[in-house]
């Protein structure tokens, strides 16, 4: 059981890492404008030698922003009730705290899958029309990368809660 846990922890404390390092760079997309190269975040756009924040409020940023952010919020929390989770508090006993972290990354997962398909899908309909020379840079990749390991925390959480729940369940008949 406290393999499964250590293995959750360790996915969702390098998925988080990622998490924030995706959501504060500025290599989401990069693309070719008259002859110089381009790149652009999720806060900012740069030109070589500067970059400016994005001024126009546009609906797909503002989405994958919240969803990131949700994102985040709900793997960090899962990995504090993750630890918790360690600690055998008396106070605590109906609430399961194995089963919460992994709920919590299960919903750390789904909400960076959300931003990650709202990104995807207006960029490749926006950008794909209107620029030849475009791509999906480093931290959209890494984006994909904390899907992945969140989810992955999220299913060690819940082998644990299983192994620990299937003999409590059986001395009970």
């Amino acid at each position: 059981m406290y393999s499964f846990m250590g293995g959750g922890l360790f996915c969702a404390g390098v998925g988080n890492i990622l998490l924030i390092v995706s959501t504060a760079t500025d290599y989401w997309m990069q693309y070719r404008q008259s002859s110089n190269y381009m790149h652009q975040g999720l806060w900012r756009y740069c030109t070589p030698g500067k970059c400016f924040p994005h001024n126009d409020s546009f609906a797909h940023l503002d989405a994958t922003r919240a969803f990131m952010i949700l994102s985040l919020l709900a793997c960090f929390i899962g990995i504090i009730i993750g630890i918790m989770a360690f600690i055998h508090y008396s106070s605590f006993d109906r609430f399961d705290k194995t089963f919460a972290a992994g709920i919590l990354f299960f919903i750390s997962c789904f909400l960076v899958f959300l931003a990650m398909a709202v990104y995807t899908g207006v960029t490749i309909n926006y950008y794909g029309k209107r620029y030849v020379n475009w791509r999906f840079s480093w931290s959209y990749i890494i984006g994909w990368v904390s899907v992945v390991l969140t989810f992955f925390s999220g299913i060690f959480y819940m082998c644990a809660y299983r192994m620990h729940e299937c003999p409590r369940s059986a001395n009970s008949h």
